[in-house]
């Protein structure tokens, strides 16, 4: 995951020289265009995420869901300034729901199950992430204009955080466990964001699997991922 470190470090290096920059006059004009003039930088979105590609016997229940936010610094690279860069950093708050039971065993991997004929009250994934999101964009917006088409698409790095798995039945058994060994927590995906005025809808396509260890065959383990469908607000 060399790419993932090196856009955390970009992104961090082009942060902080962007806040520096800020001390600079406030409006500088270049044909009328206003040389300062930046859009969409700060990201808020609401997805239903989509386990992609799973095993034999595996299923979604009732409703998997997440919360996206954070900051992008605009970079715009024409003088008309409706192409640009992005890059920026952001928190993701997602939840799984599923009959499949992950649980950690002596070895130090993972032991897959899936839940079949006991009654189920819940089960499912919480994960949490730091993002660092970067996009090729463009739109046809204008320092005066805040009605416009935009169409944003990339990449965005991930490291999980904060992996919980919650598990109760019917009967009264529960049990929860945090960040096991066994799951991928370096995450990439590819991204698209498009829409007019405030209305966007998004989709990320994960790269990477969940897991990295577990007594599901190798083709099954590898191939278990996420789609997040939504929409997402840009504001400043």
């Amino acid at each position: 995951m060399k790419l993932l470190k090196g856009l955390i470090v970009l992104a961090l290096f082009l942060l902080n020289y962007s806040m520096l920059s800020q001390t600079k006059p406030a409006k500088k004009m270049y044909d009328g265009i206003d040389e300062r003039y930046r859009e969409d930088q700060i990201y808020i979105s609401a997805t239903f995420n989509v386990l992609n590609n799973l095993p034999v016997g595996i299923s979604q229940s009732g409703f998997s869901g997440g919360v996206h936010a954070g900051f992008i610094r605009d970079f715009p690279i024409n003088k008309k300034r409706n192409w640009a860069l992005g890059l920026g950093v952001g928190y993701s708050l997602n939840i799984y729901n599923h009959n499949l039971v992950v649980s950690p065993n002596v070895n130090g991997t993972l032991d897959f199950s899936v839940l079949e004929d006991l009654e189920i009250k819940r089960n499912r994934f919480h994960i949490q992430l730091v993002e660092v999101p970067f996009q090729i964009r463009w739109r046809t917006s204008t320092a005066e204009s805040y009605k416009f088409w935009r169409v944003y698409t990339g990449l965005r790095g991930g490291y999980v955080t904060r992996f919980r798995t919650d598990f109760e039945a019917e009967t009264g058994e529960r049990y929860q466990f945090t960040n096991p060994t066994g799951i991928n927590r370096l995450r990439l995906g590819a991204t698209l964001s498009i829409g007019w005025n405030t209305w966007n809808f998004h989709v990320y396509y994960s790269l990477v699997d969940f897991f990295k260890t577990g007594t599901l065959s190798d083709q099954d383990r590898k191939n278990m991922s996420t789609i997040k469908l939504g929409l997402e607000f840009f504001i400043l």
